[in-house]
Parts: structure tokens; sequence; C-alpha cells
């Protein structure tokens, strides 16, 4: 596990799909630092592709190529950037898969520096996974990547498992970015319990909930109505439930995911445990929808992210909303215990 954070050090912000909304967040962030307590970071990625699109959004940031141990004692001044890779060539809603070094270069240098302990955390910006494929990387997306980086520099398997927060839900999927037909057949008792049990631990640590509860929805409507509806949460969810019950975590369910998220059973647990990803995707996005956060839990650091895609429709254009950016740096902060700067 990564030491608790120490003063001074930033958070480390991976640049993502230099086509997308990120860069305009990330800069909008920073010319409203005066107004927030907005926590110091360094950008991993292509300087010019910082200042060409500070330029077109017309916004007065001087950005500063530095080293990320020096981005914390510039950031009131000037936008820090450590250089990473080339220079970007996508456009504004054009990416192009000759960034795509520069992108995962950002990635990992950020998960390097959380390694080394020169960064608090790591905020990554979200990326576009077409332009990443054809340029031959092999994950299918950032938790992946993530998960396989801690296993690399930190010698131990790490599993890595997203959890979308926000103060009105919190929510984990057990299967992510598969089709919806593959799920009945890739769910699997113990895949339940493993997320669920990286879920209370992290929860604990990281959100210090001391007995975390966690509410497990069922596969099918109505939780299968005993097996009427389906066979998969007698014979998989309520035996992975009963496992994590017998770990002693505050469990329950399958409960049927229709009712499990209204205001009053928000209010029984911490957490919701889904079966796919649209199953906790949708209430997230519908209650919290520029508020919620990425969060990768099961990893030896802590990293977050804003819960949107790199909105290829709006990029460059200035009338992207920074809120969920802004949560993500401030949760990071939080998670690893490091004091807001500057």
């Amino acid at each position: 596990m990564t030491a608790a954070a120490g003063p001074g050090r930033p958070l480390a912000l991976s640049m993502g799909e230099p086509a997308g909304i990120g860069l305009d967040l990330a800069l909008k962030l920073w010319t409203e630092r005066g107004r927030r307590r907005l926590p110091a970071f360094v950008a991993l990625g292509d300087p010019a592709a910082y200042a060409d699109r500070a330029a077109l959004l017309g916004l007065d940031v001087p950005i500063a190529e530095v080293a990320p141990d020096a981005a914390a004692a510039v950031f009131g001044e000037r936008f820090p950037v450590t250089p990473v890779g080339g220079r970007c060539v996508g456009a504004p809603g054009r990416p192009d898969p000759r960034d795509a070094e520069t992108v995962i270069g950002a990635i990992r240098l950020g998960v390097e520096l959380v390694h080394g302990e020169r960064c608090a955390a790591l905020v990554t910006a979200p990326i576009a996974k077409a332009p990443l494929m054809q340029a031959g990387f092999p994950h299918p997306g950032h938790t992946e990547y993530l998960g396989a980086l801690a296993t690399e520099l930190w010698g131990a398997p790490a599993r890595a498992v997203m959890l979308l927060w926000a103060e009105e839900v919190a929510v984990v999927p057990v299967t992510v970015h598969v089709p919806l037909s593959a799920v009945p057949g890739l769910l699997t008792e113990d895949d339940i319990v493993e997320t669920g049990r990286i879920l209370a631990r992290d929860l604990r640590r990281r959100f210090r909930i001391p007995s975390p509860r966690i509410a497990v929805a069922g596969l099918n409507p109505h939780a299968g109505e005993d097996g009427r509806l389906g066979h998969e949460d007698e014979a998989i969810v309520a035996p992975a439930v009963r496992r994590l019950r017998d770990d002693g975590i505050a469990a329950t369910g399958p409960h049927p995911a229709d009712t499990l998220f209204h205001a009053a059973a928000r209010a029984r647990y911490d957490a919701a445990l889904c079966m796919y990803h649209d199953q906790a995707l949708i209430p997230v996005k519908t209650l919290a929808f520029d508020r919620a956060v990425n969060v990768t839990l099961g990893l030896p650091f802590v990293r977050t992210s804003p819960d949107h895609g790199t909105a290829f429709d709006i990029s460059g254009t200035g009338t992207g909303s920074p809120e969920s950016l802004a949560a993500a740096l401030d949760l990071a902060t939080r998670l690893s215990g490091e004091p807001a700067l500057p």
C-alpha cells in the first residue's frame, strides 16, 4: 500500500485523449483556482497540446514545463505540465491513433510517479478506446491497464475494480465492458465474492467506513422471483451474498435492481454491488451526472477519474462542465490524505 500522502506532493493528471474534452476541463478548472479550493496537480502529456487548446478556448493560461516535484510551487501562477511523448496530432473531435503513445505514456508515468511517492494520487482524463486499440493497445480500458501496471510495479497481483461514486450513491459492476448477452455466462459466484471483498476492504481503508454495508443487486427482474425469471440469482448471486456475510461483511441481497436506487433504499447501504455495467451506471449517472467520480479499487494507490467520456462533440468549444473532474481531484485528495494545495 502506498504511504500516506505528505505535504507538497501534487496529484498526477494524465492527459487522456488529446482530441477529447479532458484538456478543456483541466484548463478551465485551473482558471477557476481562485474561487475553488483546487488541489495542485501536474498535467502529464504534451505541453503544446495544452497551449493550443487554451488559445482555441480563449483562456489566458501560461504553460510551465516542469518536473513533477516543482508543480506545486508554480501551480498558483502557471499551469504545470510534465512532457510525455511527442507532439499530439489529433484535433478536437478528431482522434488520431498516432497519439496513443503519449496517451498511454502519460498513464504509465502517472502510476510511476505515485509508486515513487512523487505524486499523491493519479487522476486520469477520459481516453478513447478505439484509437488506442488501432495502435495496438491490448487492454479493454483504463481499469485493466492500471491493474497490470500495479502488478508490474508493486510486484503483487492486483485486481482492479471500478467504483462509481457520488454523494448520492456508490456502485460497483461485477462485469464491466462486455455485451449484455454475455453477462449470464460470465457471472460467477467467485467473481461476485472477490469483487465484494475488494469493495468492502477499500470502503474501510480508503473511505474510512468502519463497517461498510453492501447491497447486492440481482441479475434478473425481481431478482429472479424464486427462479421463475431466471435461476442465476438463486444459483450464483445468493450463495455469493452468504459467503460475503460469512466473511463478516454486511452484505444483503440479491435485491431487485428496480427498487434499489430510490432515496429510502439508498439510505440503507454504503455501496451497491451490481451484476453488469448499465445496471450500475444508469442510476449514478441519473442522480449525479456532472459530479460522479470513477474510482479504481483494488490497487495499491489511489486513482480517480471523471465519470464521463471524451465528449468529442463539444471538445474545443468550452461548453463542457468541469464539475466531475473537480470532484475527481477533490476525492483523490481526500482518499490519499494529501492536503489541498496551494
